[in-house]
């Protein structure tokens, strides 16, 4: 037998000063004699009632447990489970150059990128995740891991400027297949984040793929950024002036990146794209699920609410009838 509000069973605590203010009561209403000898009465017949002076309160207490039981609802299980959980392997690479900095999604581009794959992550609890970072040089943040608050903390110490500037597309999908060549799992995936052209790096973002490919590892790559010029923040003094920068993203490549790895390309204008470009990603890698389960609940509350009624009556027909002389 289970408990589905099982908190209410600490109630029961509430019956012990209970329990000592009615013994101290009792012992208090009693009159006492002092005589020389007791032995006269050691032989004198007691009533019925003096057995039954403490069945009213006995009753009340066992009541008071049974309506407290009820409140915790008892149920009675049946159940039988075999399932089958199978987690795929996720390496996120982020761009962190300055130029991800642009304000065309809010705060901006990577404070929206952060935000949106930290949702994705919490939606795959099953799922080994890591996370490599690139701009000019790349390095991973975050080994593939099922400890998800720990990804999650590092999240918040990804900023622009870590390493040297530029964008080496190719060193960031290279790092995350060295992360995910010797994995096991059936399914290994790199979700590739980035606003720009590869400019940086000894490898090409296209030998990259064809890397991963040899590994068996799809890449989903997402270009960020509006159509057009973007708002970059130039601080000067202790101001800081925006200036319209065109945006550059080379979605040729990262189409040729997606297809070379039976990926897909996507491009984000906006913080709700982004959103939806993630959401798109998380249905095309679902995990894999296989559950087979029988299961049974019943409510067993209704035996303990009779007999807390039946005692109910009986302590009120017993102060009524015999005992109802008797305090």
């Amino acid at each position: 037998m289970v408990f589905a509000n099982i908190e209410y069973l600490f109630l029961l605590l509430l019956l012990i000063p209970y329990i000592v203010w009615y013994v101290l009561k009792w012992k208090k209403s009693q009159a006492t004699l002092q005589i020389s000898d007791a032995r006269v009465y050691a032989h004198t017949p007691k009533s019925y009632k003096n057995y039954l002076l403490h069945a009213p309160f006995g009753l009340r207490i066992i009541a008071l447990i049974l309506i407290i039981l009820v409140l915790a609802r008892p149920q009675t299980t049946d159940n039988w489970q075999n399932s089958e959980i199978e987690g795929i392997d996720i390496m996120l690479a982020i761009d962190v150059s300055t130029s991800m900095l642009a304000e065309d999604l809010k705060p901006n581009r990577l404070e929206a990128a952060k935000d949106v794959a930290a949702e994705f992550i919490n939606g795959r609890p099953n799922d080994n995740i890591g996370l490599t970072l690139f701009a000019g040089e790349s390095f991973t943040q975050c080994p593939l891991t099922v400890d998800h608050a720990v990804l999650l903390n590092l999240f918040q110490s990804i900023k622009c400027g870590i390493v040297t500037d530029g964008t080496a597309i190719g060193m960031g999908i290279a790092n995350a297949v060295t992360r995910l060549k010797d994995s096991k799992a059936k399914s290994k995936v790199i979700i590739l984040l980035t606003d720009g052209t590869n400019n940086k790096g000894d490898i090409s973002p296209l030998t990259a793929a064809e890397i991963a490919k040899s590994f068996g590892i799809r890449v989903y790559t997402i270009g960020v950024g509006t159509n057009g010029m973007a708002p970059y923040p130039y601080p000067i003094g202790n101001s800081v002036q925006y200036v319209n920068i065109p945006v550059e993203i080379d979605e040729k490549t990262l189409t040729e990146i997606a297809g070379t790895t039976d990926g897909n390309y996507f491009r984000a204008t906006s913080n709700s794209k982004l959103k939806e470009v993630y959401e798109e990603i998380d249905k095309l890698e679902k995990t894999k699920l296989s559950v087979k389960e029988y299961s049974k609940r019943q409510e067993e509350y209704r035996w303990f609410a009779l007999a807390a009624f039946l005692c109910i009556l009986l302590e009120v027909l017993l102060r009524n009838s015999i005992l109802k002389k008797i305090p």
